[in-house]
């Protein structure tokens, strides 16, 4: 783990504190957590499945089949 300074106001602080003494943690994980959501939500977000755009990849190949054609079979 990489040791940093980091410059906050002190009613940041405060509240970063108290609500430390609450949770029962330090304010240092909270800060770090902190670090990690907003890591995960602005500078690495993960996009889901359902949020990607179809890719037309041309025609097929050769010609499906029935016993080929697997949603048909998810289908049931």
């Amino acid at each position: 783990m990489k040791t940093i300074s980091v410059n906050i106001s002190e009613p940041v602080y405060e509240d970063f504190l108290r609500h430390a003494r609450r949770t029962d943690r330090t304010a240092a994980e909270l800060i770090r957590e902190a670090m990690e959501i907003f890591r995960n939500q602005r500078i690495r977000p993960r996009t889901s499945l359902t949020t990607l755009k179809p890719l037309n990849l041309g025609r097929p190949l050769r010609p499906m089949t029935r016993r080929g054609d697997l949603l048909g079979e998810m289908m049931k």
